[in-house]
């Protein structure tokens, strides 16, 4: 077996140590890290050298020139594999790696069960007005318990746009927990399909005007940026709550902003945001009714170590010639096998 012919890099994060421990336990692969500040004398010899870029940071968390969109992959001409932690792609141009032979691939469903956790939170916290609670304790010397009713889950809808692994984790939880109506929107999956994975197939828009809470969980992608606007909260009842612990740019923060300000929906739990972290004096935060996380609900010591134990796995399933369990771009497999072996004497399989 050849030494440190596998050359695989990441920048600044790794989404757990397993990760690099995985990795260091086989001696053809070598790892290099970056920082985001790293001078390019530093970087542009790893870039023109790696076969695999894992990304661990987030979006905003990763300096702009190490997003893998052309101009990275113009500096790395040797790169075959992008790897994206978690089920998100925020940073990488999906087009762009696949144009030049590259192949992308997902952390989908290693922080399924943290993230919905975290949705059916917001929405037990919020139906029960558990902030506002706890805002107006701190706060106000005499505060007026019957100011501060809440309403039962039990029984209730929800609406669950994107019915992948965490979607369907949800709705779990919703039908098992609390005996809800699970209603779902997913163009990708058929009836059957969605009434395996718990839910009602609808419309978008029948889902909007018949639930009592909406949960976001589908990626960020050319059909799903912008898709709930100022037209979408205004099919929402008064009584509704909006959650999303999907990616920011789905919604739009200004209308949503609208709509709790006119009071045409109860409220919202937010863990996505157009700029993470959102600033203090974000609109949004003025908002008793709104629950607020910096895009946490996957950040779990479980989920971390599950997410990197499972890129790691697909990492070096994908280097020893297998094809990625976790692949965004099938359609790229015929260029980027033709790649692969060049780079190294043999096709994958």
């Amino acid at each position: 077996m050849s030494v440190n012919n596998k050359r695989v890099f990441y920048v600044k994060y790794l989404a757990h140590p397993i990760y690099a421990e995985m990795l260091a336990a086989r001696p053809d692969v070598r790892l290099d890290r970056i920082e985001n500040e790293s001078p390019e004398e530093l970087f542009a010899p790893i870039l023109a050298e790696a076969h695999a870029y894992q990304i661990g940071a987030a979006r905003d968390e990763l300096a702009p020139h190490f997003h893998a969109h052309a101009d990275l992959l113009k500096r790395a001409p040797n790169l075959l594999i992008v790897s994206s932690n978690g089920a998100g792609y925020d940073p990488v141009d999906v087009e762009a790696c696949t144009a030049a032979g590259v192949l992308v691939v997902n952390q989908t469903g290693g922080n399924a069960h943290s993230v919905a956790e975290h949705a059916l939170g917001m929405l037990l916290t919020l139906s029960k007005r558990i902030i506002e609670a706890d805002r107006a304790l701190r706060r106000d010397p005499n505060v007026n318990r019957n100011s501060l009713i809440g309403t039962e889950a039990q029984g209730k809808t929800i609406g669950i746009v994107g019915l992948g692994n965490v979607g369907r984790r949800i709705a779990e939880l919703c039908k098992g927990l609390l005996g809800m109506r699970v209603l779902a929107y997913d163009p990708y999956l058929s009836a059957t399909e969605m009434a395996a994975r718990g839910g009602e197939k609808v419309e978008l828009d029948d889902l909007l005007r018949a639930s009592d809470y909406v949960s976001i969980n589908c990626p960020l992608a050319r059909d799903t940026r912008g898709m709930i606007g100022a037209r979408q909260f205004a099919l929402m009842q008064p009584h509704a709550y909006y959650i999303t612990t999907a990616r920011g740019f789905i919604h739009d923060e200004a209308a949503l902003f609208e709509a709790l300000r006119d009071k045409r929906i109860a409220g919202a739990g937010l863990d996505v945001w157009d700029k993470e972290p959102p600033p203090p004096g974000h609109p949004l935060l003025q908002f008793d009714n709104v629950l607020a996380s910096p895009h946490t609900a996957g950040v779990t010591r479980e989920a971390r170590a599950n997410m990197g134990k499972i890129a790691a796995e697909q990492m070096l399933g994908a280097l020893d010639g297998k094809r990625p369990p976790r692949l965004i771009n099938p359609e790229v497999w015929p260029a980027y096998a033709k790649r692969f072996e060049r780079a190294f004497g043999f096709m994958p399989g």
